[in-house]
Order: C-alpha cells, then structure tokens, then sequence
C-alpha cells in the first residue's frame, strides 16, 4: 500500500505537538503514530533513525515556523512598543486557548535534551540562534545601535520563554500579559522614549 503524500508531514506535525506537551521522553513513536493517523512503520519509513531524527527534524522545521509567526505578529503594528506588547497578548491568548498546553515549539525539548543528547541540543541551539539573530534584524530596523538590537531580542526570547512557564504551571496567561508590558518597557528605552504608556 502506497504511502498517503501528507503522511510524513502528519507524522511530523504530531510529533511536534506531542513533543511540546509532554516532551521527548514523555513521547512515544506508538503516541505519533496514533496521532498522526499512520501507520506505525510509516515512522521508520520517513524517518530511518526514528525518534531522534523526527525530534531533530521537528525542531529544525517548527522553529523558523514559530519565529515566522512572531515576527508576522510583531509587524502587525507600526509602532515597534506597541508592537512588542500586541504580540505577547496575542501569545497570552493562543496558550489559555490551548488549555496551557501549548507554547514554545522547541522549549520542552531543549530543557530536557541539554545535557543527554547533543543532536539535539545542536538543533535547538541552532534554532535559538536563528531567532536572535531575526529578533536582532527586527529591533535593528526600529533601533540605532546593533548591539542594543541584539540585546533585545535576547531579552525578548528570555522574557517570553520564562513567562510561558510560569503562565503555564500556574494555568494563568498573566505572566505573558506582564512579560509584554516589561518587554514594552525594555523596547521604550531603547528607543529613547520617556516612561509611560
């Protein structure tokens, strides 16, 4: 029986999923097979070093997805505070609408494979990178100095990731919301803006 052509882009869709929500020892090939609607050898078919090549390929697809959305969100305003502060509301909503379930694509991932896989770990570094360095040519283009860009996007990765933890152990979308205004924040003084709304 031939393979359906979406299969393998199911697999890995559910794969990314389950990898986000119960990480990558909480997830099982049985799991993404039952989730994907395939085949269990369908897995090995597509991908021949099974769990850690579908990981890897997951990681290495949904984060530049993932950084395509934010920066969709953040050049939905053109005032680049406002902007800041929007996308994180936008992400507030999205989690509580998820049941908390569902955050960064490759964060569960990079918490848990630091320090045991390094294949892993490589691609989420790398992923990491790639987001610094598109957040860096956004705030680059609002902002004078390169470093200061830099700097926030790395403070705008760190805030929201640490915000998506706390909002979700707690099952509240409220730190996201507080993450944004300090974000906002951030973004006003590099600017050179006085304080205040």
């Amino acid at each position: 029986m031939a393979e359906r052509p979406d299969t393998r882009r199911r697999i890995r869709e559910a794969a990314g999923t389950l990898f986000r929500r119960n990480g990558y020892p909480g997830t099982g090939l049985k799991a993404i097979a039952a989730a994907s609607d395939a085949p269990f050898g369908s897995i090995y078919h597509f991908f021949p070093g099974g769990k850690q090549q579908l990981a890897e390929e997951t990681i290495r697809t949904s984060g530049p997805e993932y950084m395509r959305m934010v920066l969709a969100l953040l050049d939905g305003a053109d005032d680049p505070v406002e902007a800041v502060e929007h996308a994180f509301d936008v992400a507030a909503v999205r989690l509580a609408a998820t049941g908390y379930a569902d955050a960064c694509p490759i964060a569960t991932i990079a918490l848990e494979v630091a320090s045991t896989n390094e294949v892993l770990r490589a691609a989420t570094a790398e992923v990491f990178d790639e987001w610094i360095a598109a957040g860096t040519d956004w705030f680059a283009r609002r902002v004078p100095d390169r470093e200061r860009a830099r700097g926030l996007a790395y403070s705008m990765i760190m805030i929201l990731e640490g915000a998506f933890v706390l909002a979700r152990a707690a099952r509240d979308p409220e730190p996201v919301h507080a993450a944004g205004r300090s974000m906002a924040e951030l973004t006003r003084r590099a600017l050179g803006r006085p304080d205040g709304p």
